[in-house]
């Protein structure tokens, strides 16, 4: 059976050394004498690394085993660019070359999608670009409450059907499927349940997650739900913010399984993190992190085959600075498309790395 991914953007450039610790390297408090996490605040996951203490929400997850961490993820020839990295995530593109469809879109190119379906992708983001592309219907929405109101507001375009302009027929007919679409995605979220446990509402993200959880529980037929989390660009004073979000983040996802646990989806959704790169690794003089490279990703799921997957980028061995990726993240995507969907897709690399964290 086909499983939805929620994608859970984190804007801004995420500090994967700050999230997924190696405290047992010396040179990690080395580099980062007044950023570092202290040992006493990490929660060890091996004799190596260990999660900052602000992530203990997904312990729980991490010890029934269907949280994984994907170390490393980056991609050759990084770009330092908000815009342009988070570009290439989208697309699953190489560093060099630049593609208008996302990288679900591109997964879906060919493939047969449920016909009753009104809508294949919902984004309750601003961000779409993931799941841009002729193979999906994706419908925008940040707010359930607002959409539901402009839906009931739609008036039926099927009596000036008729028109003799080709053109103008073709627009109202685009039109009609986009008004069906969403009065049938409001009747689904009407009927949805409340969910089991209330999401906390310090960050947009918690109404994001309640809005997906609704979304997931109504059994809309979706193959994707994006969501995100703002405020990772953390150049300066870092510590007090990075520690807010990732305590704010591991809250929300862990309340988001024990919803969909209770509602017996756990198992049917798979959870990925990313961002559109890490920091690096030495602190500025601001208190604070530039823009990196490489960085972990979490995947977490009913489905999930937890634990560490690929291997830590050496601190020994840095390039210009910065962490050396050791996983594409295309291959995170390939396995993404071939465990959620049955897809076998390869998004330009020639062997993406096999990854075990989905069955």
């Amino acid at each position: 059976m086909a499983r939805v991914l929620l994608l859970v953007e984190l804007k801004g450039g995420n500090d994967g050394l700050n999230t997924v610790v190696p405290y047992a390297d010396a040179r990690y408090r080395e580099l980062r004498p007044g950023l570092a996490v202290s040992r006493d605040h990490v929660i060890q996951l091996d004799e190596r690394v260990g999660l900052t203490g602000k992530l203990e929400p997904l312990m729980e997850s991490w010890k029934a085993g269907d949280l994984a961490i994907v170390q490393g993820v980056g991609y050759p020839y990084p770009n330092r660019s908000h815009f342009r990295s988070i570009e290439i995530w989208d697309t699953a593109s190489a560093s060099n070359q630049t593609l208008s469809e996302g990288w679900i879109a591109q997964a879906f190119d060919g493939a047969s999608l449920a016909k009753a379906a009104s809508v294949d992708s919902i984004v309750v983001d601003t961000n779409a670009l993931p799941s841009t592309g002729p193979s999906l219907r994706t419908i925008v929405m940040q707010d359930a409450e607002n959409f539901l109101r402009q839906a009931s507001a739609l008036k039926d375009v099927s009596a000036t059907m008729g028109s003799g302009n080709p053109a103008l027929r073709h627009l109202l007919a685009v039109r009609q499927e986009i008004n069906s679409a969403a009065k049938g995605l409001s009747d689904k979220l009407r009927d949805a349940p409340v969910p089991n446990e209330a999401y906390s509402q310090d960050f947009l993200f918690g109404r994001q997650l309640e809005l997906a959880t609704r979304v997931l529980t109504a059994r809309v037929p979706v193959v994707v739900v994006k969501t995100a989390l703002g405020g990772f660009d953390t150049h300066a004073n870092q510590a007090q913010t990075h520690e807010r979000l990732l305590a704010f983040l591991a809250s929300s996802l862990a309340t988001l399984r024990k919803n969909l646990i209770a509602a017996n989806l756990w198992r049917d959704v798979v959870v990925m993190t990313y961002s559109e790169f890490g920091r690096r690794v030495r602190q500025n003089a601001s208190g604070g992190t530039d823009h990196g490279t490489a960085a972990p990703l979490f995947i977490m799921g009913g489905g999930v085959k937890g634990g560490l997957h690929g291997a830590y980028p050496s601190l020994a061995d840095l390039q210009d600075g910065d962490l050396k990726h050791t996983v594409d993240f295309r291959s995170v995507f390939a396995t993404i498309a071939q465990g959620c969907w049955g897809l076998q897709r390869d998004f330009g690399l020639r062997q993406p790395q096999r990854l075990g964290f989905l069955g």
